[in-house]
Order: C-alpha cells, then structure tokens, then sequence
C-alpha cells in the first residue's frame, strides 16, 4: 500500500513538472529536421534551441524532410504522422519554418492557394486549448541556381511576400531568417541546408524571441490621435498620420520590449529596411518623421523636437537610436548635437555630412543643383556664403565627440555621390581624436548605393548594445557544434565526440592534478585525447607536467557559453581536480563586445567557486589575439584582460594572464611564438605557456 502511494505520488509530481514546462513545437521541412547535419538528434535547431533554454522547456522537433506548405504540393505536410502529433502535444509557443519546398517548379502552379493553406495551419494550432503563440519563420536564402529546384528568386519574390503579408493579416510574429543566411553560404554546405553551425545562428534568434521580455499591453496607436491609415510593413501594422502638416508613420511590433526602444528613421522611409525589420522583431517601434526638404536646418530641429516630445509622450523611451542614410545622416548630427541626452545610439549609412560635397559638389562629388538650390533657401545662403558653410555635421565633429552617444557608419568605400574620404572619413579621424565613440564599416567596391547591409545583423547588435536590448550569448550555457574535421580531430568526431572522450577521461581518474579547459589552443595540447590529431603542444605538456595527472580539456571552436554548458552537465565538479587552468574567449571576439565577454568567463568562474570549492583556478582569459596592437582581436584582448583581473580573488581564483610573454615590446604580437593567423600558438609558443604555469602550478600543488 505504501508503494503504491509513492508511486502515486512521483506519477502526480511527474505530470505536475511537464505540466509547468512551457512546450515548444517546431514545425517545418529538412531544415527544420536538421537534414544534412552531422548528429543531428543534438545539433537541429530544436535540439540546440532546447539546450540554451534548459529545463523549464520542451522543445519539440516535428520537422519533415521535403514537406510543402501547400495541400496540393508534391509532399504536403499536413500528411505526415508530425503534423498530427504537433497538434496533440498542444504547445505553448509554434515555429513554422514552411516554404522552401514550395519554392520548386512542381509547386508553382499552386500559389493562388498558399495564403488560405498557410492561414488554415495557423488556425489549426491557434483552436488548441493552449491557444499557443505562433511565430513565422521565413525561408533561408537557397545557394543553388537550378531554377527548377529549390529556387531563390522565388523564395525572394514569391514565398517570403505571402508569408509577409500572413502575418499582417493574422497578427502573427515574423524572424527574418533569410536576411541572417544571405551572406552566410559557408554555412549552408549542400547550398540548402545549414550545417550544425547554421543551425547555432537559428537556435539563437529563436531563443531572443522566446525570451524577450515583453511590455504587455502597450499599444501606440490608440495614444495617436489624429486620423490614421493602416497598412503592412514586411508583416507590422503601420500607421500613416500628419504631424505638423508633416507625413509620419509608425511601425509597431508586435511585442514591445520593455524599456520601449524606439529607432527613428531620418530620411528614405522603406530603403533598405534589414535593421528596421530586425529590430521590429526584437520589439522595436520603428517612425518617421518627414523633414524633407529641409537639410537639418533650425525648421527641421524645430519639427523634430515637437514630435519627439510627442512618441516620448506615448510611452517611448527617452533616449532614441537615430538612424539616417545619405542626406539623413545631416539630420540626425543637427538634431543630436541640440538634444544629446535624447540620443541612444547613431546610425548614420553613406551619410552626408558636409554639405558642400553633396549636394554642392565642390569636392570630389558631383553637384546636384536643384539640392543645392533648395539648401541655399532653407539656410538663407547667399551662393557666396553656401560655399563657405561651416555649419555642417563635419564642422562640428569634435563637439560631437563630446556628447556621449555611440555612433556607427556604413559606407562603400566607391561612393562617388557622396565620397566618403570627404565626409565619413575625416569625420572619423576628428572623432576619435577627440576620444569619440565610433566605428566603421566599409564596404569595398561599393558605391553610394545599395544601402545599409544584406545582413544587418553587426548594425542591429551595434543598437541593442546601445539600448541595452541585446541578449549575451557569451553567459548563456549552451553545447557547441562543431563538426569539421578540420577543427583537428578524427575523421567523423564531431563536438559531442570531444565531449564524451573528456568526460570519459575525468570519470577515469581517481583524483585529477590539472585540467586545462580552453578551446583549440587548449585542444593543442591533446594529453591523452585519442581522437585530436593535431597536437603542436603535446609534447612539450607530456615532459614538463610528466609527473602529474593532467587532463587536455580543450575542444575547437568553444567560447565562454560552451565551457560553461561543459562544466554544468560533465565531470569536471566529481572528478576532484586539484587545479583548473581557464583560457577561453578568443572565439567570442567576433561576435561578442569585451564586456559581454568578460560576463561570460564571469559566470564560469561563479560556477566552478560553487560547485569545485576544492579546485584552484588558474584564470588566463583568452591568449594574446591580433598580430598588430590596432587590430580588432588585440583591442578586445586588451578589454577583456582589463576587466577580467578583478576575477583575482587571492583565495581560489588566481589571475594569470601571459600578455608579456608573447606580445613584444611594440606591441606586435611575437610570430616566433605564434601562427601569423595572430591566434594559435606553433610549437615554440606551447614551450613558452607550459614554462610560464609550471612554478606556479608546482607552487599550488605543492602546499
């Protein structure tokens, strides 16, 4: 009888936790499946999605290889076993990834049907007693050019329009994942699929939606009260009203984030949307307000400041992130240097910022005379007095530099209209000469159009930096990806190989000495890992620690996030290691700013204090990075060391970073010591780190 209770109870206790679990149904085609990919069951974006979000989630994979949208397509969907158990798993949160297949010759016929099919599939999941939130997720970009198959143009022009417009009409959310891939066809292998690494970039814009934490309730348009027009941008509701005797819009998305970001766009409403679209879907409001034909003089400030007092007065938040292309770019500086502390961020994009080059032409460029014209009577110029005009953005960058806001430009460094070493360029130097913040992206042979970038992606994160919107990749566990053998490893090993095999090598050892826990560089050293093959620094480890038991707990390609899933589901808090020395955080460089970074190392380190309080921790961060002092990866190098040393608790944490050892006194990273990629070490540079830990490892080890 008592068995029978027990039983009873962890029955009800069980179905209680499943219960609580917020269910995640994933629906699709091969991508969703996670077709082409190496170990699929682990490395498909639900199975990645379901690791980053833990064990409050059920993510569920009910993807299907070669299914359409369509009823009447070559393998519809909504025949298939998955279909019927999504619905039955009755989920809280569905992913649609349908329409790639629709894309093919056999398909086209059938385009007339596609809204009401797709409109029919979200019904189908929104007469669920969950009444589940129903997010839509465009095609990726296909790299192939038969034009029968599996088509872009198509993708582009036909399937990602309709599903657009679904989602204006049936109010759902919408992830660009086309925009994220355009650029990205090392990640696609077969030129449809994307490799396990693809799947880490779908995973993680999945997981910003799920987690965006949203401002309920708030809807701009009922605060708007003069006569509005609605209509759809890329799938948002947008508003048309006059301001002013101005034309204004806004575009609402359809979850506000909390704080309520705002980008304001200067000039050219709907050119180039990618970071307005992005951002939308990140629970931005985007608007508009049109000061055309104004060039930012004392009427346009005056305007601007009017409707700013106007979206505050909704709700928005103070500060706004300015967003202005080409003449735009003279706007936004006019109006931030007169209202700085309403100034998030600036993106300016081939931005003119003397308007003697454009539109007066009196440099490289050439001369617009109708612009010029029009500039002259909003300034009051005479021709005399507009050719020695000093009142431009460029004229004032140095006070500029003083207000405090970061600013981001994207220029082609072929733009002959408005040429950047006129305007962008000397602007630069001005600014952070002055201790400015900025930075350039330049786009080589590109002219002054197109605008903005395919994938926005390094805009949109240079935003939600500056808003305080972006999610830190760098501090949430996840497992990582990598598959090829080219990280070093036997062929067929893949990440979870390299997982297993040092766990496995931990669970060995009664007692372990050292691990060393990193990522390639770390991975370099082998120790007894059967399946890396590439091992520069193996035997210089074997000869200078042959007297202790030691572990290479390094695998390729890992950042902070991996070493952290590492420690949270291996062996490393059951293996009584005597010692950890921590190198990670060079392969956060690209995506990651220093700070997040530095949080990420942060978080491994509270982890290990809490559940390895016998371990002593050897933090070195990441190795030194970038063959020059002025590169990128030594910029962040330095950051993060600078921040990290507080780590440094004299108790167990022992900060030990190795910049003198292989920097040299120019500031050039030393090549005797490492590969010319300014990253990994060469056998000479595993001399110089085992020589540099072995005293103070003998040192710990020996009290």
């Amino acid at each position: 009888m008592i068995n029978r209770l027990l039983l009873l109870f962890f029955i009800t206790v069980s179905i209680s936790v499943n219960a609580q679990k917020i269910r995640i149904a994933c629906i699709g085609n091969s991508i969703t499946y996670g077709a082409a990919m190496v170990n699929r069951e682990k490395n498909a974006y639900p199975a990645q999605l379901q690791a980053m979000l833990g064990a409050q989630y059920e993510v569920m994979n009910f993807g299907v290889n070669g299914t359409t949208l369509l009823k009447k397509g070559n393998i519809p969907y909504w025949n298939t076993p998955e279909y019927s158990n999504a619905l039955k798993s009755n989920p809280s949160i569905v992913f649609i990834k349908l329409g790639t297949n629709d894309s093919k010759l056999i398909n086209r016929p059938f385009y007339n049907e596609f809204n009401n099919d797709y409109t029919s599939l979200i019904q189908s999941f929104r007469a669920l007693p969950s009444h589940p939130r129903i997010v839509l997720l465009l095609p990726l970009p296909s790299f192939l050019e038969d034009s029968s198959s599996i088509f872009d143009p198509i993708i582009k022009k036909e399937i990602i329009p309709r599903i657009q417009q679904l989602a204006f009409e049936t109010g759902c959310e919408i992830i660009n994942l086309y925009s994220l891939f355009i650029d990205r066809s090392d990640l696609m292998p077969d030129k449809i699929h994307p490799s396990s690494l693809g799947a880490t970039l779908i995973a993680k814009r999945l997981y910003e939606l799920v987690k965006l934490n949203e401002n309920k309730g708030f809807d701009i348009f009922k605060k708007i009260k003069e006569e509005k027009k609605l209509s759809s941008f890329y799938g948002f509701e947008c508003i048309d009203f006059t301001f002013q005797q101005r034309n204004c819009k806004i575009v609402k998305p359809k979850k506000a984030a909390v704080g309520l970001p705002w980008v304001w766009r200067a000039r050219f409403w709907g050119h180039e949307p990618q970071t307005d679209r992005a951002l939308l879907e990140r629970g931005f409001h985007v608007v508009y307000c049109d000061a055309s034909e104004l060039f930012g003089n004392p009427a346009a400030i005056a305007l601007w400041n009017k409707f700013y007092d106007y979206m505050y007065q909704t709700g928005l938040s103070k500060k706004v992130a300015l967003e202005g292309m080409s003449r735009g770019g003279v706007y936004i500086y006019n109006w931030a240097m007169v209202n700085p502390q309403k100034v998030a961020c600036i993106y300016a994009d081939a931005p003119v910022l003397d308007l003697k080059s454009w539109p007066g032409g009196l440099g490289k460029g050439k001369k617009s005379n109708a612009d010029w014209e029009i500039f002259k009577t909003d300034y009051s110029l005479t021709e005399e007095q507009a050719k020695v005009f000093n009142n431009s953005p460029l004229k004032n960058a140095q006070k500029i530099a003083t207000l405090g806001f970061p600013m981001l430009h994207v220029v082609g460094d072929a733009d002959e209209a408005v040429p950047v070493d006129e305007n962008t360029t000397p602007f630069e130097i001005t600014i952070k000469k002055a201790g400015g913040n900025i930075n350039v992206i330049h786009k080589p042979g590109v002219g002054h159009h197109p605008h903005s970038l395919a994938n926005p992606t390094p805009i949109v994160d240079f935003i939600l930096n500056a808003t305080h919107q972006k999610t830190n990749f760098a501090a949430i566990a996840s497992p990582g990806s990598e598959y090829r053998s080219g990280a070093g490893w036997k062929e067929g090993a893949d990440w979870w190989t390299q997982n297993n095999e040092i766990n496995e090598l931990l669970a060995s050892n009664a007692s372990t000495d050292i691990v060393f826990i990193g990522n390639s560089i770390t991975q370099g050293i082998a120790g007894n890992r059967a399946s890396v093959t590439h091992a520069p620094g193996k035997a210089i480890f074997d000869s200078v620690f042959k007297k202790y038991s030691w572990v290479s707990a390094g695998i390729s390609g890992d950042r902070t996030q991996h070493i952290l899933w590492r420690l949270q589901h291996g062996n490393y808090a059951t293996a009584k290691i005597k010692i950890a020395v921590l190198t990670i955080g060079v392969n956060n460089f690209a995506d990651d700013a220093p700070e997040e970074i530095a949080q990420g190392i942060h978080q491994i380190i509270v982890w290990m204090k809490k559940y390895m309080p016998a371990t002593k921790i050897i933090l070195i961060g990441p190795l030194p990075a970038g063959v020059k002092k002025q590169d990128m990866f030594r910029v962040k190098y330095d950051n993060v060391q600078s921040i990290i040393q507080k780590e440094d608790d004299r108790k167990q944490v022992v900060y030990f970073p190795l910049s003198s050892r292989f920097i040299q006194t120019n500031g050039d990273l030393n090549l005797a010591y490492c590969s010319s990629d300014g990253i990994h070490l060469i056998e000479k540079g595993y001399e110089i780190w085992a020589l540099a830990l072995q005293p103070l490892i003998e040192k710990i080890l020996s009290k």
